[in-house]
Parts: structure tokens; C-alpha cells; sequence
């Protein structure tokens, strides 16, 4: 499929009829993509990009039975991407370790509370990809072989040094964050902004060619999207607050549900190197918040 048929915008009703047919894969494939990451969402927007990937490739697939292992496949090598650019970045964020926090230690935290699921993130990626499908998914040593493009004897070796660095490790303990002031600035006010129902203040304050990224629904900038009036019409009572998920700073929806707010659901805004904003938007995937704990 051309590039240039790919989603964008408002996402098209054949892509929407896609990612049904891989809804029961993408829980497990997030849970890879998160652990191989070292983010959950991070690994939920490489998890995108796989299944943009998925869709763009599908005259590919012979076999609609082998969709999973091909999505793996996919989701191993995009993950691999992703920390090969994130060494480049290690260098600033060693230097940023013992940086001030800008923010109260009253904002809402939500973490893991799986210790492999800290621990794994300090594997060589081959062997966190072995351990995290064997022991973790519990997948077979072929199909992990299979995910990996490895032999199974090349998957045991990795999982043997995998597994054997883990015991010697003892539990890693979270690096405080370290928050930019101006990115403290503007959530402060968009969380305002939004709470008021002030829509044109939001875009003034993003700009209107910010871009906007909504999973499952839309791929744009903010200013042409019917994303203000998906929250209007909402019949459930909702507000934004400032919290920490995952060890970010960011935004977290919460829902009134049998009279008290239930943490929902977060919204990411990143700051580009250019200065741009991409602001994320994750209400769509519910499983970001399995296995988190407030």
C-alpha cells in the first residue's frame, strides 16, 4: 500500500476494520513493546507504528493464521529501532539524573509493580526480547527463534545469560524525574484550559498546527480535529489532572464513576527539538492501565 494511502486524519473505515481484526493481539503486543522499551507508552506508540506497518504490508501475509507471528516479527524490529535511538539520548538524561524536580510530591504516581518488569529493562536487547517471549509471553523456544530471526539454540544461549544476569541483579530502584520548568509551565495551563472547556484557548496555546495523535482515531494537526467535541458530548463527568505514569510527567483523564473519580486513561504532550508540539492521546487503549498502581 503507497504511503500516501496510509491513515491520516480522521482514520478510514478500512483501517478501523483492521485494527478489529488484531484487537485480540494487541494487549500481549503492547506488553512487549513496553517491556522491550523500557516505557509503556512508548511502547504503545511503537505498537502504532507496527500496526501502520501491519496494515501498509497486508498483500504480504499469505497466511491470515500466522498474523500474530507476523506482527511480532514486526513489533521486535520496530522496538529495535527504538532503543537504538534511544542510546543517543542516554547521554543528556545521565546528565539530567540529579536535576530538580519542579514539581510537589502530591502529584499522582502510577508505576508497575512487576520487578521483572523493572528489572528486564537493563537486559542487551537480544536478551530481553528472549526472556520477555519465553518467560514472561511464554511463547515457545521456536517461536520466539521465530520473532527474533534466531536459531533455538542462539534464543537458549540468550535466555541463559538473560536469566542469569537477572539473579545476580537486585531490585533497580526508579531515577527521581526530572521535570522541564516549561513543560511543567504548559501542562499546568493546558490542564486549566481543558477543565474550562476552553477550546480555543487549548489551540492557542498548542498552536493550531500542533500535532495530535489520537489511537484508533485520528492522525493530524489539532486544529482540524473533532477531538474538543468527542469530550463535550461526553455523558460521563470527566476532568484532567497533572500526574506521573510510568515515571512521566503528563496528564491523566479521569472518569466519575460510582460517586469518585477513577484514574482512566493518560495524555502525553512532548516537546520537539524544533520546539513543535505532539500531543498523545490514549483513551483508546485500556490496557495502558493494567498493571498499574497508584
Amino acid at each position: 500500500m503507497p504511503e500516501n494511502q496510509l491513515p491520516r486524519g480522521l482514520f478510514d473505515l478500512r483501517y478501523a476494520a483492521f485494527l478489529e481484526t488484531v484487537r485480540g493481539h494487541r494487549a500481549i503486543l503492547h506488553r512487549y513493546c513496553a517491556r522491550m522499551c523500557g516505557s509503556v507508552l512508548d511502547g504503545e506508540d511503537v505498537m502504532q507504528d507496527v500496526l501502520l506497518e501491519a496494515y501498509r504490508k497486508l498483500d504480504l501475509l499469505k497466511e491470515p493464521r500466522a498474523m500474530k507471528a507476523w506482527l511480532f516479527r514486526i513489533a521486535h524490529n520496530r522496538c529495535l529501532d527504538h532503543i537504538r535511538t534511544k542510546r543517543s539520548w542516554n547521554f543528556v538524561e545521565l546528565d539530567e539524573a540529579n536535576a530538580p524536580a519542579f514539581l510537589p510530591p502530591e502529584i499522582p504516581a502510577f508505576g508497575t509493580t512487576n520487578a521483572i518488569d523493572r528489572l528486564v529493562r537493563t537486559l542487551p536487547p537480544m536478551e530481553r526480547a528472549c526472556v520477555l517471549l519465553k518467560d514472561v509471553l511464554d511463547l515457545s523456544l521456536e517461536e520466539a527463534a521465530g520473532v527474533v530471526g534466531n536459531s533455538v539454540g542462539g534464543v537458549k544461549s540468550a535466555l541463559h545469560r538473560g536469566r542469569a544476569r537477572l539473579a545476580a541483579q537486585s531490585e533497580v530502584s526508579a531515577r527521581p524525574a526530572s521535570d522541564d520548568p516549561a513543560l511543567v509551565a504548559l501542562l499546568e495551563r493546558y490542564v486549566a484550559l481543558f477543565n474550562q472547556r476552553n477550546w480555543a484557548g487549548v489551540v492557542e496555546l498548542t498552536s493550531a498546527d500542533a500535532h495530535l495523535h489520537v489511537a484508533d482515531c485520528y492522525d493530524g494537526e489539532i486544529g482540524n480535529a473533532p477531538y474538543f467535541s468527542e469530550f463535550q458530548k461526553s455523558k460521563t463527568p470527566w476532568h484532567l489532572d497533572l500526574a506521573r505514569f510510568d515515571g512521566e510527567l503528563l496528564m491523566m483523564v479521569s472518569n466519575w464513576v460510582e460517586d469518585s473519580w477513577r484514574p482512566t486513561y493518560p495524555v502525553r504532550i512532548q516537546i520537539g527539538v524544533d520546539g513543535g508540539l505532539s500531543i498523545s492521546d490514549y483513551y483508546a487503549c485500556p490496557w495502558l492501565m493494567e498493571g498499574l498502581v497508584e
